[in-house]
């Protein structure tokens, strides 16, 4: 059982950056792809942003290309979402996901239905 924290969400203006945390209980280099998603009010959760669980593969939303950056450190057990421009349609809850993989596996993950483990997840709102 992997349990994840998210942290580094709150209020920015439009333009502005965060840098979201995802700290992992064990050892996220324990073959865990990792992935960033978001939920606006009144929508579904989409995909933003996942890398592989060595970190050589990165994808992206398109809605979100060129503005953020996932990465991870394995020593650290952290996954980062570095988000920048933000814009108001950034808002919404945003969770890191696990999934875990085999020792080769350089995918990335785009679904929710396939990952494993889930935060709760921390609140992004980006004032106009």
């Amino acid at each position: 059982q992997v349990q994840l924290v998210e942290s580094g969400g709150g209020l920015v203006q439009a333009g502005g950056s965060l840098r979201l945390s995802c700290a992992a209980s064990e050892r996220t280099a324990n073959f865990n792809a990792m992935g960033w998603f978001r939920r606006a009010p009144g929508k579904e959760r989409e995909f933003v942003a996942a890398i592989s669980w060595r970190g050589g593969s990165r994808n992206y939303a398109d809605s979100v290309k060129g503005r953020f950056t996932i990465s991870r450190d394995n020593a650290k057990n952290t996954v980062y979402l570095q988000m920048n421009n933000l814009l108001p349609e950034d808002t919404a809850v945003y969770s890191c996901a696990a999934k875990r993989v085999s020792f080769r596996d350089a995918n990335t993950y785009t679904s929710p239905k396939e990952y494993d483990y889930w935060g709760q997840g921390t609140q992004v709102t980006v004032s106009s």
